[in-house]
């Protein structure tokens, strides 16, 4: 799909030559370049590049990591150890490849929240989010499994805690739960067959993403992009070409997320670790808190809301499923939050909810919720825990389903170049949240 009608043309011989038998140019070209792209995307829509970005960057650390990396319980700490001292630049590659896993969901995330608040899920756009949702399954995969490779005491602990929790599943099919908790092990506890498994499908599920984020890009491409107003591009002055409008401007905010990410790399490269990875592996000393990485605790904290194991498990991928029903839990006709002010309303809230459950995740389950600075709320981390995951399923099953067949939209621009052209240069979104 091109500009206008523009299509493109090959100049010289060879690219004549090369276009009728292989057309990458020509498609580089149309799909990349000239790609008609809404004129009045903001920086929250530059994070998709960002992401394609970390991707690239967690492959190729990954791949110069995995020449050192040494898969075996008796060798694997050591060889990380020996990754940071003795290999040129190991250091640097080991922060650039542990701190990439959390700038990635970092970017992930703002990318996830984008698209509920101005409406990417919805039609014509499902496909486009389902892959999204199952690029965010391969990615929390990934990211417990190369978690484990360290080998330190909370990489072990992790793998036995999360890996125990598919013989739950016994409770309804008795001994499938096992059978599958006992074919992740590679054996009856967790141990060197489980690290070199872990190692493989830490090493190969990265390219199945990027095989995904091909599918995604060409999804994105068959609608084209969603923008902040949620309405479909009604005429070529709704566009611009991608080239050079938003190349340069997907440079800059990467750039500044660069920045964001080399100050973690230099200056505080732990800083989202946790010290008891720094502990060789122990299988016989349990760490007194045993806690995931910091992208995983909202979803721990809602695995932790019930006593039943069977319960938690399903809530926790239940809170990620729910995504997948959001095209048809949400009825309305406008997209964009922009001018759906209750809808705005419950989306931030919605943040603030996942905001507590992360920091419930980091803490023990007992005692009053502890807020910043050691502050304490008088309120039962449990009770607080079970209010949150009650609200966040809430908010999509029973919130946005009323909310949509309810909320009479603010009016809606006619198109995006009105929108754009409007009195004083700035958008009707804008004077319509007043």
């Amino acid at each position: 799909m091109a500009h206008g009608n523009y299509r493109y043309e090959p100049k010289s011989a060879f690219a004549k030559w090369l276009d009728t038998r292989l057309p990458i140019i020509r498609l580089v070209d149309e799909s990349i370049v000239q790609f008609p792209t809404p004129k009045n995307l903001n920086f929250w829509f530059t994070f998709g590049g960002i992401l394609t970005f970390m991707l690239a960057v967690q492959i190729v650390s990954g791949i110069v990591l995995a020449m050192h990396y040494v898969p075996h319980e008796t060798m694997a700490f050591d060889s990380v150890e020996r990754i940071m001292r003795d290999v040129n630049y190991g250091w640097l590659i080991r922060y650039i490849h542990s701190n990439g896993a959390s700038m990635f969901f970092i970017a992930v995330y703002i990318h996830i929240f984008r698209g509920l608040y101005y409406g990417s899920y919805k039609a014509p756009r499902e496909v486009l989010w389902l892959l999204g949702i199952v690029i965010y399954l391969l990615m929390m995969a990934t990211g417990f499994l190369g978690y484990t490779l360290p080998w330190g005491q909370m990489s072990f602990w992790g793998a036995t805690v999360i890996t125990n929790f598919f013989s739950s599943i016994d409770q309804v099919l008795p001994g499938v739960g096992s059978a599958i908790t006992q074919w992740l092990w590679g054996s009856f506890a967790v141990d060197n067959t489980t690290l070199q498994r872990f190692f493989s499908l830490h090493y190969l599920l990265p390219f199945v993403i990027a095989g995904v984020v091909v599918l995604h890009v060409w999804a994105l491409h068959v609608p084209g992009n969603n923008n902040p107003l949620g309405i479909d591009v009604k005429s070529p002055a709704d566009t611009v070409p991608f080239h050079p409008y938003y190349t340069i401007k997907d440079l800059f905010a990467l750039a500044m997320f660069v920045l964001f990410f080399s100050y973690f790399i230099f200056f505080v490269p732990n800083f989202l670790g946790h010290a008891d990875n720094y502990i060789p592996a122990n299988r016989l000393v349990t760490p007194p808190h045993i806690v995931p990485e910091w992208y995983y605790l909202p979803f721990y904290a809602i695995l932790r809301s019930v006593p039943d194991q069977l319960a938690g498990v399903v809530l926790m991928f239940g809170a990620i499923v729910i995504w997948a029903f959001l095209p048809w839990l949400d009825r309305s006709h406008v997209r964009s939050n922009n001018f759906r002010p209750l809808n705005r309303q419950f989306f931030f809230i919605l943040i603030g909810v996942v905001w507590i459950l992360g920091m419930l995740g980091a803490q023990t389950p007992d005692g009053n919720f502890q807020f910043y600075f050691g502050i304490e709320v008088p309120i039962s981390k449990l009770l607080l825990t079970q209010i949150c995951t009650i609200w966040y399923f809430a908010h999509f099953i029973i919130i946005t389903p009323i909310i949509s067949t309810m909320e009479k939209p603010l009016p809606v621009p006619e198109s995006i170049a009105t929108a754009v052209l409007a009195k004083g240069g700035a958008p009707a979104a804008a004077k319509a949240n007043g």
